[in-house]
């Protein structure tokens, strides 16, 4: 009797805690469920940009220091050759902040009361910020996607949650702005700031202003990421791996490309053969 009393007593407050994390009340928060993609500025092409409003590459008009100015103008020349120049995605290393979130694929918001969740599927990258009030640790594991902490708040007094502010620090590189090579500084002492909230017209539609303090830069670099829900509530996440059918190969400092036949070739004109020395 006595052991079914305590095994019974074990599994009710097992029931109570699993009840109590799934139905925390979230009517404070805004509904944030489902899947969210990249909505394009219209009227702008290329790929996608780390400000959305203007086009990719020089279009950017990024605030770079002369040095990183410099570097700039040698990934874009690289990549015009046939390399890869400051992009990092081909490799299959994560993007990082704050690349992710141009959204190359579908992001998910899983909204908890000590942490919000943001998961892409691309390079199985997911951020955890932390929103239990806890200050910033005296040291920092580097890693790409950084460290967020992050606050809600009700912007408009009506006793919901309506923005969440988070801070990211504490990266590892090289990282990038966007795909067209916009690289950030080798320091890695990035400062990155967003405001995350739905917008007043469209519920569906969700508005992360961007701040990155950089050193690459002349001066902190704000622009607003766009994102739209998909209407269907049962979306296909489609699985992202990158290995699969991958056909760069990285040799030392150098790319170079797998043909169809599986021989290794040059990925740009003049691209000379790697060392063999270890091969007869």
């Amino acid at each position: 009797m006595w052991a079914r009393t305590y095994f019974t007593a074990i599994a009710v407050a097992a029931t109570a805690l699993v009840n109590g994390a799934v139905a925390f009340d979230d009517a404070q928060y805004p509904n944030l469920a489902g899947q969210w993609s990249r909505l394009p500025t219209p009227g702008v092409g290329g790929q996608p940009s780390f400000d959305p409003s203007k086009p990719w590459g020089w279009g950017q008009q990024a605030p770079l220091t002369p040095e990183y100015q410099a570097k700039f103008e040698a990934s874009l020349a690289d990549q015009a050759a046939g390399g890869h120049g400051g992009q990092q995605g081909w490799s299959c290393r994560t993007s990082g902040m704050p690349l992710m979130m141009t959204l190359f694929e579908p992001m998910e918001v899983i909204v908890l009361p000590a942490t919000t969740y943001i998961r892409i599927d691309m390079y199985n990258t997911q951020r955890r910020i932390f929103t239990d009030d806890r200050k910033w640790p005296a040291e920092i594991e580097p890693a790409y996607i950084g460290y967020s902490i992050g606050q809600w708040r009700d912007q408009d007094g009506d006793g919901k949650y309506d923005v969440l502010e988070v801070e990211t620090r504490g990266f590892k590189g090289p990282r990038t702005l966007d795909a067209s090579g916009l690289q950030l500084h080798d320091d890695n002492q990035s400062v990155i700031k967003e405001r995350f909230y739905l917008d007043k017209s469209n519920p569906n539609v969700l508005h992360n202003e961007m701040t990155v303090i950089d050193n690459a830069l002349t001066r902190p670099w704000t622009v607003i990421k766009n994102y739209r829900r998909n209407s269907d509530p049962q979306p296909v996440w489609v699985e992202w791996v990158c290995a699969e059918g991958q056909s760069h190969v990285r040799i030392g400092t150098e790319n170079y490309y797998l043909s169809a036949e599986g021989h290794l070739m040059p990925a740009r004109k003049g691209q000379k053969a790697p060392d063999l020395r270890y091969f007869k």
